[in-house]
Parts: C-alpha cells; structure tokens; sequence
C-alpha cells in the first residue's frame, strides 16, 4: 500500500476547474488540477493531484489522499485528494479523471478506506 493514501496534504492549483491547459487548448479541466509543493515525482516534477469533491475554482487545498492512480505507459502516478469525510468508488475516480486519463492507459490502484 502507497504510505501517502489517508495523508492530509495541501495542494497548489495551477489548472482550476474552468480552466484549459496550457499548452493543449482544447484541454478543460472539468475539476481542480495542481501539484504538492516540495514532493518530487519519478517525472521529476512536484507531485500532480486531481481534487475531487470540491465544484469551485481554487487556488489552494488541503485534504486527503484518497487514491493513487497508476499510468502503465507514463513514468508518473497521480494522486487524488478529496475533502476528508468523502470518498470515492474507483469507477467514480476514473470518470472524473478521464478528461486527462483517456490519453493514457492507467487505473486507479490503492484507494484509501477509513
């Protein structure tokens, strides 16, 4: 099991929900996207987080890692943080990260569970 699920973490937004990427235009980001300062990952980049549960724009957000999702042909994982008393099923994971997973083949790995 990934030692960061059920992990309170705080997480700055670079892509609020409504907002498009930007070097892909056409990319909207239909919820909060950003990364954790200070935790590299294998990209060599901070950390990028999905945050779900949460239907405003942010530019910052403290919850808790509630899954890990894995990318079988990208280098990095992607966590998923929500606020603390909400969970997720997998499927209901997938279906809010699929604006960005459906280019990669990927699964939702660990999941926290209280």
């Amino acid at each position: 099991m990934n030692h960061n699920l059920g992990k309170f973490v705080t997480v700055t937004i670079d892509r609020p929900l409504g907002s498009f990427h930007p070097e892909y235009k056409n990319m909207y980001y239909p919820i909060n996207y950003g990364y954790i300062q200070g935790i590299m990952a294998p990209d060599g980049e901070e950390q990028d987080v999905y945050i779900l549960g949460v239907e405003v724009p942010l530019q910052e957000f403290t919850g808790r890692v509630i899954a890990i999702i894995h990318r079988f042909d990208d280098v990095e994982e992607k966590w998923v943080v929500a606020p603390e008393n909400m969970t997720f099923t997998k499927d209901e994971i997938m279906e809010a990260v699929y604006f960005q997973e459906q280019f990669f083949r990927s699964e939702v790995g660990e999941i926290w569970e209280r």
